[in-house]
C-alpha cells in the first residue's frame, strides 16, 4: 500500500483541482500537500512557534501568497488565468440567455431530444429529416413572429451555451490541474521549505531531524562507498603501469581495506587475503595458493575438489544420492513430456515415415553403392586424380589436429546449418497450417461465434495478461506490520485465468473444430521438428577440462592431501604348504618446501594472467592487514618473505601497509636501503578524509545529518573513516538521550561521554604505576572528574565546566598542578600531558558546538584565517595522537580565532579539582 499511496495522493490532488477549479482553493490545498511532505513534517514542532497551524497561517497570508505566486509564473498560470476569465464570460452569456426565455431552456431541450429519438425509433433518419423541413416551414412562415419562435430560439441558444459553458469548464479544470502541479512543484514546496527555516531562526541546519540511518548501520555495504582521492590515484597508477606491486598505507580505520575490496571487486580477477600475525610466511603462501586456485576453477565454471575426512564408501554413496535425484527431477519432466509427445505425433510420423521411407532407403543405398564404387577405383589405382586428392586430404586432416579454427568451424557450421534447417521447417508448417485454416474454416467460424464468447474470452485474456504484469512487477504492499508480495498473491490467478482461458477455447464448438482439423498433426510434426533442430544446433559436446583447471586441480591435491601409493608382489607355489615371497613398496608424497611452493605459485598465476590479459582483464591480489603483524621490523621481515611472489607479469599486488613501511620507502635509501626499495613498485598514502568528503559520505549514508553535525563528527574522528562513521551513529544515540533536538545539547552529551572513556582508559592505564602518597592525588582528580562527566547533572554545569578547564589548562605550567608538588615518573607525566591536552581539545569542542549561532560564529571565525577553518578542529584531533605537546598551540590558535579563553598563567592552574558532593535537587552524588 505504502507504494501505491503516492499515485493516489497525486491523482486525488489532480480530482481536486479539476472539480474546484478555483486559484485560492487550490493554492491552499498546495500549502496543505506541502506541509503533509515527510521531509517538512520532520522538521515542525522541533522549535518554539513552528507548528502546521503557524506555517500555514503565514503561508495565506497575502505576503506568502505573493511571494509563492512570483516563483512559479509561466505558460500554466497565464493559461489557467485565460481559462477562468473565458469560464466566467461564458456562464454570464449562459445565464442572460436562460433569463431571457419564458420556457425552461432544459425542458425544451429535454422534449426536442425524445422527439427526436422517437422518429429515430419510429421512422428512422428519413422521417427526422421530414420532420425538420416540415417544422422549419412552419416556423418560417407562419410562426416566424411570434411568441413562440422567440422562446423556443432562446431556449435553443440557452442550451447552446450551456454545452459551451460544459466544454469550456473542462477546459478550465484541465487548466488548474497543470497549474496545481506547477504550483505544488515550484511555488508552495520551496517556499514552505524556506519559510520553515526562517521560523526556525539561527541555524536551522543543527536542529535534528530524525530519518533512516541505515548506511551508517552498514559500513561495508557497496551501496554507500565514495570514491575519494585515493580511489582516483589509484586509479591512476594502475592504469599507468602494466603490473607491478603498489603500497596502501594510512593510519588504522582510514579505509585501506574498503580500498582493497574495491579494486578486487572491480578487477576481472581479483583475490583479497588476509595477512593475520600467527601467520608464517610459508602458511601464508600455501593458503593463498588454495585460494587462488579453488576461485579460478569456481571462474571458469568447475567445482573445486571436495577433500574432506569422509571414507570412501561415504563419499561415493553421497555422490549416487545427489546424481539420483537430479536423475529422478529431470525423469520427472523428460519421461511424461516424452509419452506425450510421442503419442501425440504418433501417427503422423507413422504416415511420414510410410511414404517417405521407401525413398529416402533407396537415395541412401544409391549413395552408398556411389560410395563403395570409388573407394574400388581408387584402391585399384583406375582413379589418379581421386588418389592423389585422398592422400593430400589426409595429410591435411592430419595436420590440422591442432588447428583451433577446425572445432570452430565444424561447430559453426552445425549450428548455422541446423538453426536454419530448423528455422525453415518451423515458419513453413506454421505458414501452412494457417493459411490452410484460413481458407477452408477459420472465415466461416468466425462469423458463427456468438458476442458473449467474444466477450469471455476478452475478459479472460486481459485479466490473464494483468495477473502476469502484477506478478512480475516485483513489489511488496504494506498493510500496517504486513507486508505482500504482488509475486506469491497474483502468480495462482495468473495461472487461474490461463487455465480457464483454455478451458473456454476447448469448449468452445468453434475452436474444437479448428484442432480438429486432420492436417494438423502433420504440420505440428513439423514444427516439433523445427524446434528440436534449431535446439541440436546449439548442443555441443562437453568441453575437455582446460589445462589450468587440471594444473589447479591437481595443485589442490598436492597442497591439501598426502599421497599415498602401495605396490605388492606376491610368489609361490599353488601348494598351500608351500613356501612364498611377499614384498611391498610404499610411496608417500612430501609436502612442497617453500622455495617449491613459490615456484609452483608464480607458474599458476602466471597462466592465470596470461590468459585473463587476453581477454581484457585485470588480475589484482590484495594482501591485506600487513600492519597488524606487530611492529615495523616483523612486517618488513614478512613482506622480505613473500617478495618471492611479487613480479608476476599481468599481475597487480596491492599490499596494505603501516605507515611506517611507507615512509619507509618514501625515504628511497635515505640513510640506507630496505626491503621495500626491492620489493615494491608505487605506493598511496590513504589520507583521512576532509571536511568536504566527510559532509559527502555522511550525506550519502544520511540524508538527515546536516552540515553541523557532519563537522561535529569530523572533528571527534579527525577525518577518519571508521571513527566518522561511529560518531555518525552516535550522534541519533545522543539524541534519544538527551531528548532534544538542538546540536546543542546533542554536541555536549556526545563530546562529555567521548572524554569520559577517554579518561576512564586513562585512569586504567595510570593505575599500573607505582604510586607514592604525594602523587596519588591525581588518580582522585581522574575519578573526580570522571564523576562529573558520566552524570553530568544540570545543576552542576558551571562547576563540571570551570573543573573541566582546570585540569584541560594546567599545561600552562611546566608541572602539573593538580598532583601537588611531588614528581611524577616519565610514564606517568607522559599520560596526564596525554589526558589532559585531550581534555583541552574536548573543551574547545563544548565551547565551539555547545553555544547557540554556530553559523555566526563560524563565518566570524572564517576571518582569521586558516585558523578558523574547520579542518583544523580535524588537524588537532590527528596531531594529539603524535604529541599532545605540539597538538596544544594549535588548539590555542583555534581558540584565538574562534574567540575563547585561553589557558590563564601558572598561578590560576593551582587550585585542586573540587570535591564530589551532593545535588541538593536531583539526590545525586557527584563524583
Amino acid at each position: 500500500m505504502s507504494l501505491l499511496r503516492p499515485w493516489l495522493d497525486a491523482w486525488k490532488a489532480r480530482w481536486w483541482d479539476f472539480r474546484r477549479a478555483d486559484k485560492f482553493e487550490i493554492y491552499e490545498r498546495c500549502v496543505e500537500a506541502a506541509l503533509e511532505d515527510p521531509k517538512t513534517q520532520r522538521m515542525l514542532g522541533k522549535r518554539p512557534g513552528v507548528s502546521w497551524r503557524s506555517v500555514h497561517d503565514r503561508m495565506l497570508s497575502t505576503q506568502g501568497i505573493r511571494l509563492t505566486m512570483s516563483q512559479c509564473p509561466g505558460e500554466a498560470q497565464a493559461a489557467f488565468d485565460k481559462a477562468c476569465e473565458d469560464l466566467e464570460d461564458v456562464q454570464e452569456k449562459h445565464q442572460a440567455a436562460a433569463e431571457g426565455a419564458e420556457w425552461p431552456w432544459w425542458g425544451v431541450c429535454l422534449l426536442v431530444a425524445f422527439v427526436i429519438l422517437v422518429l429515430l425509433s419510429v421512422g428512422g433518419i428519413l422521417a427526422l429529416a421530414v420532420a425538420v423541413l416540415v417544422l422549419a416551414v412552419l416556423l418560417f412562415t407562419s410562426f416566424s413572429r411570434t411568441a413562440v419562435w422567440s422562446n423556443l430560439r432562446k431556449s435553443v441558444v440557452a442550451a447552446g451555451l450551456g454545452i459551451a459553458w460544459a466544454v469550456q469548464r473542462v477546459d478550465t479544470g484541465i487548466r488548474a490541474v497543470r497549474w496545481g502541479e506547477d504550483l505544488q512543484k515550484r511555488g508552495t514546496g520551496p517556499v514552505v521549505a524556506q519559510l520553515i527555516r526562517h521560523m526556525l531562526g539561527d541555524d536551522p541546519d543543527s536542529l535534528f531531524i530524525p530519518g533512516s540511518y541505515q548506511g551508517l548501520r552498514a559500513p561495508r555495504a557497496p551501496a554507500y562507498i565514495v570514491d575519494n582521492e585515493a580511489t582516483r590515484q589509484l586509479k591512476r597508477k594502475l592504469a599507468q603501469i602494466e603490473y607491478g606491486t603498489i603500497a596502501v598505507c594510512g593510519p588504522r580505520g582510514v579505509g585501506k581495506s574498503t580500498l582493497l575490496e574495491q579494486s578486487v571487486d572491480a578487477a576481472g580477477f581479483g583475490l583479497l587475503a588476509q595477512a593475520p600475525a600467527s601467520y608464517t610466511p610459508h602458511d601464508f603462501l600455501l593458503s593463498l595458493s588454495v585460494r587462488l586456485c579453488e576461485k579460478y576453477m569456481r571462474s571458469e565454471g568447475y567445482e573445486a575438489p571436495e577433500l574432506t575426512r569422509l571414507s570412501n564408501v561415504r563419499r561415493l554413496l553421497r555422490r549416487l544420492r545427489l546424481r539420483a535425484q537430479r536423475l529422478i527431477r529431470w525423469s520427472a519432466f523428460a519421461v511424461p513430456a516424452a509419452a506425450l509427445l510421442t503419442l501425440g505425433l504418433s501417427a503422423p510420423v507413422r504416415s511420414l515415415y510410410a511414404q517417405y521411407a521407401g525413398v529416402v532407403a533407396q537415395f541412401a543405398d544409391t549413395q552408398a553403392e556411389l560410395i563403395r564404387d570409388r573407394t574400388i577405383e581408387i584402391w585399384h589405382g583406375n582413379a589418379v586424380a581421386a588418389s592423389v586428392m585422398v592422400t593430400v586430404a589426409g595429410m591435411f586432416w592430419w595436420r590440422a589436429r591442432r588447428a583451433a579454427w577446425l572445432p570452430s568451424f565444424l561447430g559453426q557450421a552445425w549450428t548455422l546449418g541446423t538453426f536454419i534447417l530448423g528455422m525453415v521447417m518451423l515458419w513453413v508448417s506454421m505458414v501452412r497450417m494457417v493459411e490452410d485454416q484460413f481458407q477452408s474454416r477459420i472465415p466461416e467460424l468466425l462469423r458463427d461465434i456468438p458476442p458473449s464468447t467474444i466477450f469471455q474470452f476478452i475478459v479472460l485474456f486481459l485479466s490473464w495478461m494483468l495477473c502476469r504484469r502484477a506478478r512480475d512487477s516485483s513489489r511488496e504492499i504494506r498493510v500496517g506490520r504486513w507486508c505482500f508480495s504482488l509475486e506469491k498473491f497474483f502468480q495462482p490467478l495468473a495461472a487461474l485465468c490461463g487455465v480457464m482461458l483454455l478451458l473456454m477455447l476447448a469448449r468452445t464448438p468453434q475452436t474444437h473444430a479448428i484442432l480438429a482439423d486432420a492436417d494438423n498433426p502433420l504440420w505440428l510434426t513439423g514444427v516439433v521438428t523445427g524446434i528440436l533442430l534449431m535446439g541440436a544446433g546449439f548442443w555441443r559436446p562437453r568441453a575437455a577440462e582446460p589445462e589450468l583447471v587440471t594444473l589447479c586441480r591437481h595443485h589442490l591435491y598436492r597442497l591439501q592431501t598426502t599421497q599415498t601409493s602401495t605396490n605388492a608382489l606376491s610368489a609361490g607355489p599353488a601348494d598351500a604348504l608351500s613356501l612364498g615371497t611377499t614384498h611391498t613398496t610404499s610411496v608417500s608424497t612430501i609436502p612442497p618446501n617453500f622455495p617449491e611452493l613459490v615456484e609452483d605459485f608464480r607458474s599458476l598465476l602466471k597462466g592465470i594472467a596470461a590468459q585473463k590479459a587476453a581477454q581484457g582483464k585485470m588480475v589484482v591480489i590484495a594482501i591485506d592487514e600487513v600492519d597488524r603483524l606487530g611492529s615495523d621490523t616483523q612486517a618488513l621481515a614478512f613482506l622480505s618473505e613473500i617478495k618471492a611472489i611479487l613480479g608476476v607479469p599481468y599481475v597487480y599486488y596491492l599490499i596494505s601497509v603501516a605507515e611506517d613501511v611507507g615512509a619507509a620507502f618514501v625515504r628511497r635509501g635515505l640513510p640506507h636501503r630496505d626491503v621495500t626499495d626491492s620489493s615494491l613498485d608505487d605506493i598511496i598514502h590513504v589520507q583521512p578524509s576532509t571536511l568536504r568528503e566527510s559532509r559527502t559520505i555522511l550525506a550519502k549514508r544520511s540524508e538527515t545529518l546536516k552540515a553541523p553535525y557532519a563537522m561535529l563528527a569530523h572533528a571527534l574522528s579527525g577525518g577518519v573513516l571508521r571513527d566518522l562513521l561511529r560518531y555518525g551513529l552516535q550522534i541519533k544515540e545522543m539524541q534519544d538521550k538527551a531528548q532534544s533536538f538542538e546540536l546543542t545539547d546533542i554536541s555536549r552529551h556526545l563530546i562529555l561521554e567521548e572524554l569520559s572513556e577517554t579518561f576512564a582508559g586513562f585512569r586504567t592505564l595510570l593505575s599500573k604505576r607505582q604510586w607514592i602518597p604525594g602523587t596519588s592525588d591525581i588518580l582522585s582528580a581522574f575519578r573526580t572528574l570522571s564523576g562529573y562527566l558520566r552524570d553530568a547533572c544540570p545543576c552542576a554545569k558551571a562547576t563540571m565546566q570551570r573543573v573541566l578547564e582546570q585540569f584541560a589548562f594546567y599545561a600552562a605550567d611546566e608541572r602539573p598542578a593538580v598532583v601537588g608538588h611531588e614528581e611524577l615518573a616519565d610514564d606517568a607525566a607522559q599520560l596526564i600531558h596525554e589526558a589532559s591536552a585531550y581534555a583541552y581539545f574536548s573543551l574547545t569542542l563544548l565551547d565551539i558546538f555547545s553555544s547557540d549561532g554556530l553559523e555566526r560564529r563560524l563565518q566570524q571565525a572564517a576571518g582569521h584565517g586558516l585558523d578558523g577553518d574547520p579542518e583544523r578542529l580535524a588537524e588537532a584531533r590527528l596531531e594529539l595522537g603524535i604529541s599532545p605537546h605540539s597538538a596544544r598551540p594549535l588548539i590555542d590558535n583555534i581558540r584565538k580565532a574562534w574567540s575563547l579563553p585561553l589557558p590563564p598563567g601558572p598561578a590560576a592552574t593551582s587550585s585542586r579539582v573540587p570535591p564530589p558532593r551532593n545535588c541538593s535537587v536531583h539526590s545525586v552524588v557527584r563524583g
